[in-house]
């Protein structure tokens, strides 16, 4: 690999500004950067942990399509990942001279705010919407503001507010707009191919130069914290005070941001966005359209990334087990080698993974069910939306010609230390004819897969039955007696 040039700084925009930082700690975070070293305290902090959205910006990055601005959680989004990103916070806001800007206004006049703690976050939620769709559905909005938390004013008011932004203005005539080419031409300029070091000793941030790069850091800092999207390991710093130190930011690496498909198989990236896999995996795979829905709010799946869901191997991850059901399979590198192993076999024992020291996940491979097949998923949460899973199921069936069971994959979420197959539950219906009965004697063999714990989450008991009637709903789901539930709602049957 040629030589890559050092660089002792992250450089990006901030509002109007350029801004060069040479001196970043490795877990400083966005938020406490913009109120204490900037003083832009519009941006609040509810949570710390990525939940209420008082915390919202927007942050702009150059990508194929052009330049793409998403609302993300600046608590817990790391300084270090900013490099080459326009950041928005509500300050940059304008209107036309003495007046508001249409967001705002909107706010105001459909009486959108009570105490105003969260309507910063609110409204910069609401202006990346009004930024893609000037005219949105009542979908559209919702989405928009799943990961924004409203304690006094009630969402119907935001909702009418939403609805009117486009009465005040229009949105290609916004300075995010009117300035999208001079902006681009700026980031374009800060993406000079150098990797980032700052710090000395084990207090150091490295953002590569490239995902060769990355490869050859990691052979040489094998006890580094790897961060994407910082949406688990922001908490380990927030919530749990763990010293991360070395960091190596890998957001946005050329080489690990890429989704292809080919001959029947969709390639991930391991820096691919639940965003940004939305479209192509909710069309090719469409039961993971609603799943994919219900990862976090918006500002989670914009920072979240996929491989960075399988790699820390956390039990009640929700994308390792529909992957796993649909047979994934994943690609590990350490330097220049690489080796592919079912995704199944990666997760070991809980904080245990099949990964090498200095290995990391560079890609995960989805096959496309054949048509015929029948595959679906169903988390199980207290809310709707909630990031606490208590249980999810996934199940990938073929049926032979005569109605027997010629092949079938069910994986569980939050039932055991690591994601993990019910092969007892498999084997037991392999051969059988697809009915309520099979169905049935299957069900005794849960025991044999699973040893559920009790938790904050959910008990045992609550567990054991919970994954008993997903396979039931699955059955009805597929035998025809029950239409197919598009967005799982929150009961166990």
């Amino acid at each position: 690999m040629a030589k890559v040039r050092v660089r002792n700084g992250i450089r990006f925009i901030l509002n109007g500004r350029d801004v060069v930082l040479s001196s970043v700690a490795p877990d400083a975070t966005l938020l406490d950067w913009l109120r204490l070293d900037r003083s832009l305290r519009g941006t609040k902090e509810g949570c710390a942990e990525g939940d209420c959205g008082a915390c919202t910006v927007l942050v702009g990055k150059l990508s194929a399509g052009g330049l793409v601005y998403e609302s993300v959680n600046a608590c817990i989004r790391f300084l270090g990942s900013l490099d080459g990103t326009h950041v928005v916070t509500v300050e940059h806001l304008r209107g036309l001279p003495g007046h508001l800007h249409p967001v705002q206004q909107a706010m105001v006049d459909f009486h959108g705010s009570q105490c105003g703690f969260c309507t910063p976050g609110f409204v910069m939620s609401l202006y990346g919407l009004w930024m893609r769709s000037p005219h949105p559905s009542n979908g559209a909005i919702e989405k928009a503001l799943q990961g924004n938390l409203c304690r006094c004013t009630g969402y119907e008011a935001i909702m009418r507010a939403a609805h009117a932004i486009s009465s005040y203005g229009k949105a290609a005539k916004d300075p995010l707009a009117v300035e999208r080419k001079a902006i681009m031409a700026r980031l374009e300029a800060m993406h000079d191919g150098a990797r980032v070091e700052i710090g000395a000793g084990k207090e150091r941030l490295i953002v590569p130069a490239n995902v060769d790069d990355f490869a050859a850091v990691l052979d040489k800092e094998p006890g580094a914290t790897i961060v994407a999207g910082s949406t688990d390991v922001g908490l380990w710093v927030t919530k749990h005070m763990r010293d991360i130190s070395p960091v190596i930011f890998i957001g946005d690496l050329d080489g690990l941001c890429t989704i292809a498909e080919d001959k029947g198989v969709i390639t991930i990236g391991a820096g691919v966005t639940y965003t940004e896999a939305f479209s192509t995996l909710a069309k090719r795979i469409p039961a993971l359209g609603p799943l994919f829905d219900r990862i976090g709010g918006e500002q989670v799946r914009n920072m979240g990334t996929i491989g960075g869901n399988i790699a820390n191997g956390s039990p009640i991850g929700d994308t390792p087990p529909p992957l796993i059901a649909l047979g994934a399979r994943l690609t590990l590198r350490k330097g220049n080698k690489r080796r592919t192993i079912p995704l199944e076999t990666f997760f070991i024992a809980y904080g245990k993974q099949d990964r090498l020291s200095g290995e990391f996940v560079e890609a995960v491979h989805v096959p496309i069910p054949a048509k015929g097949t029948k595959f679906a998923v169903h988390k199980i949460t207290k809310r709707r939306d909630e990031d606490i899973t208590a249980a999810l199921g996934a199940f990938f069936l073929t049926l032979a010609k005569d109605g027997t069971v010629a092949d079938v994959r069910i994986a569980y979420g939050g039932m055991a230390a690591t994601p993990k197959r019910a092969s007892a539950v498999e084997k037991a219906l392999l051969g059988k004819p697809w009915t309520e009965q099979t169905i049935e004697a299957a069900m005794a063999k849960y025991a044999d897969d699973f040893t559920p714990l009790t938790d904050m989450r959910a008990s045992a008991e609550y567990r054991a039955l919970a994954a008993r009637n997903l396979l039931l709903r699955f059955f009805a789901e597929t035998s025809g007696t029950r239409e197919p539930i598009q967005v799982s709602r929150n009961e166990a049957a």
